[in-house]
């Protein structure tokens, strides 16, 4: 008589969560990863995260139909992705002032703010991840896939040739999984991701220096430096030659270590050294700064926030968002205390 072991059984699927929390401790590792997706998709952190409510809502409502015939995870991003279109429907796409088609602005006139576009906002490194990637390898939100320059990208597409590159590209689901995720044949997202591809690889983006290179570091100390000496000339020293900056809300954008200096020395509402001080943060994938202005009364109070791209040359690009606001969404305070 032969004995035979026989063949393993496949484990049962697991059976849907019975209460709100079980829910939320189920998808909690994925929160970030879908977080990041809303972000890509709608280009404000603050609409992210109410489709991402949505989303949880969603879900936890059509969760008694969950049948484990993909997983839970594809699940939820096939969910957050409609969550985010349905958002989007009739909404204004987010530029950055260098998106919106204009020359750089001359330095000599005042920037005059565009309250009416909705622009694109930052970031902040500490909603994707724990702290900042070191390592982009280790994380489970890819730096480059949250760049600034991806991001404004994406805008100029339409929302179902978002939802379609980075199911595709970024979240690396077959065609046919898109499809049937976004009610579309196979070949409808072969041709949309055909077109949203031939726009993305137009974007041209400034690769910056890894975290771990001391040029880096060396260069961002100087920066800090130069802001809070109020030193126009040492800013400018440390700016490459083609260098951008600009300031949502302010629809002009300035090319040019000259054309900064000019703006920062006539616009800049800085008095001289001390008025300023920089307190650094992250935002997508990248180093910021908190920027505190000192008022009439000695106090340093928020003003705006930089996010900074270093690249071999110096500083390549600046992004400058204003309001206290924002400050919250970086957890820095909206008053320093007295150096």
């Amino acid at each position: 008589m032969t004995l035979t072991t026989p063949s393993p059984q496949p484990a049962p699927p697991d059976p849907p969560p019975t209460s709100p929390e079980e829910f939320a401790a189920r998808l909690a590792p994925m929160r970030r990863e879908i977080l990041a997706h809303c972000y890509r998709m709608t280009g404000s952190v603050h609409d992210a995260e109410d489709v991402l409510q949505e989303t949880y809502l969603r879900a936890w409502r059509a969760m008694r139909g969950f049948e484990n015939r993909s997983s839970l995870r594809t699940w939820m991003f096939r969910i957050a992705t409609n969550a985010c279109l349905t958002h989007l429907d009739g909404r204004r796409r987010r530029p950055l002032p260098t998106g919106i088609g204009a020359p750089p602005a001359d330095p000599r006139d005042e920037p005059r703010v565009d309250a009416g576009t909705p622009w694109l906002e930052p970031l902040p490194d500490a909603l994707v991840w724990s702290h900042a990637p070191a390592d982009p390898a280790e994380t489970v939100v890819d730096r480059d896939t949250v760049r600034l320059a991806f991001v404004a990208a994406l805008q100029h597409l339409t929302a179902q040739q978002r939802a379609v590159l980075l199911l595709r590209d970024v979240l690396a689901w077959s065609a046919a999984e898109v499809a049937e995720a976004l009610d579309l044949t196979v070949a409808g997202v072969n041709s949309t991701l055909q077109r949203a591809r031939a726009h993305m690889a137009n974007v041209q983006d400034v690769t910056p220096l890894e975290p771990t290179d001391p040029r880096r570091r060396r260069l961002l100390e100087r920066y800090v430096e130069a802001f809070e000496a109020y030193d126009v000339a040492a800013i400018v020293d440390l700016l490459a030659a083609d260098v951008v900056w600009e300031m949502p809300p302010y629809p002009g954008w300035y090319s040019g270590p000259a054309a900064v200096g000019e703006l920062i020395a006539t616009w800049c509402p800085a008095t001289g050294p001390g008025s300023m001080r920089l307190v650094p943060t992250a935002a997508n994938g990248l180093p910021a700064y908190g920027l505190y202005m000192r008022d009439a009364d000695g106090t340093h109070r928020a003003f705006q926030v930089q996010q900074v791209t270093v690249g071999e040359d110096g500083v390549r690009h600046v992004t400058v968002w204003f309001g206290a606001p924002l400050f919250a969404r970086f957890g820095l305070p909206e008053v320093l205390d007295p150096a």
